[in-house]
């Protein structure tokens, strides 16, 4: 969607992002094209080219791809093509028709704008510019059996097509060595107090207003605990209403966007973190992020969270969305009441499941198969 150094990037351009920096350590030499800046050829080593800024109208950057990928990509020199985000690939498809597909979904665009509010024409426009690049990729590279079972079910990828493939982490540069109270320093937090974070989105399926009606229970057990929420997005104001309107000023902060230097930070600064999606969350990028600093991570049941950290901990998934579950499960967490993984366990288990090297490995053997 975007080039990640560029903007502060979502899941899939992290993901794009990574794949582009550690498939070449598994002998997979790549070549992207994204909607980005005229710089991205030099941020990206000549790894990606903008095919047009992002911020362009959507009919300039669909005419744009299309020109480009039509008279200076040749695909001759490449053995497969692979697909991760419909929108850009849709208007090249008769383009791609010698070449495999491997698709990457990194989730159901249109059920997001639905949830979104958006109008049911763009939904359904959406939806159908999907099935038709889905249904196209000889392999459909998924990040959670959740998401496995959502593009058989709703857009009518064959199962014996569907691969998993988690999201990776760069668990080096989460690992940070400074101790719990040093993290806290750095970013200006309280070093005597329970600390909470959850980095998302500011929109309506991340749950963040079940997480905050939950922090007024914790408040009661816990008149010292403070949940973080790192993150910016269309419900700020409305969740800045909702903390004032419920007293907990003192409980609740909104931080807004947080450097991505700082982030390993931040994940190593709390006690936990908490993912309370409710809907539509095939992986949490988030949670490996928070492990990886050796932080716990608290999970709703939804989508492909619990597959995430099951193997680690059973604790760590919570039976519901509901703000009371939310909220004993905090409470309990921050109070030491109940058993979670330590700081090394954590690390370990993202170092054997989820790093990047882990990652590309697997990525490079679903590419195999279509050679």
């Amino acid at each position: 969607m975007s080039w990640f150094p560029e903007q502060a990037g979502n899941g899939l351009d992290r993901v794009y992002h990574a794949l582009i920096c550690h498939l070449p350590d598994v002998n997979v030499q790549v070549r992207g094209l994204v909607a980005g800046s005229s710089n991205t050829n030099v941020t990206s080593a000549e790894a990606v080219r903008a095919f047009a800024s992002d911020s362009a109208p959507l009919a300039r950057r669909l005419l744009a791809l299309r020109k480009v990928t039509r008279n200076t990509v040749d695909l001759r020199q490449f053995d497969i093509v692979a697909s991760h985000f419909a929108l850009y690939t849709f208007p090249i498809l008769d383009l791609l028709s010698s070449k495999p597909l491997v698709v990457h979904f990194h989730g159901p665009w249109a059920h997001e704008s639905m949830v979104e509010g958006e109008s049911r024409l763009f939904v359904t426009a959406k939806g159908a510019l999907e099935r038709a690049v889905y249904r196209r990729g000889a392999r459909c590279i998924v990040l959670s059996q959740a998401f496995a079972s959502l593009v058989h079910q709703h857009y009518g990828v064959p199962e014996d097509s569907i691969r998993i493939v988690p999201g990776g982490v760069d668990a080096d540069r989460f690992a940070t060595e400074c101790t719990r109270r040093e993290a806290r320093e750095r970013l200006g937090w309280p070093v005597d107090r329970p600390i909470a974070l959850a980095v998302r989105r500011l929109a309506r399926r991340m749950g963040l207003e079940n997480l905050i009606e939950a922090m007024g229970m914790v408040r009661q057990h816990l008149p010292d605990a403070i949940l973080f929420i790192a993150g910016k997005g269309p419900l700020a104001a409305e969740l800045h209403a909702q903390i004032e309107a419920a007293g907990l000023a003192k409980h609740v902060k909104l931080l807004g966007y947080v450097p991505d230097d700082l982030l390993p930070f931040a994940y190593r600064a709390a006690d936990l973190t908490v993912v309370p999606t409710t809907a539509l969350e095939g992986f949490g990028l988030i949670t490996v992020e928070s492990l990886a600093a050796g932080t716990p991570a608290l999970v709703t049941p939804v989508g492909g969270l619990p597959e995430v950290v099951r193997d680690l901990s059973g604790s760590l998934i919570l039976a519901d969305t509901h703000p009371i579950t939310l909220g004993e499960h905090l409470t309990a967490a921050l109070r030491g009441d109940m058993s979670l993984p330590s700081d090394t366990e954590c690390q370990a288990y993202v170092r054997a499941h989820f790093d990047w090297p882990v990652i590309a490995a697997r990525t490079r053997a679903v590419y195999e198969e279509v050679v």
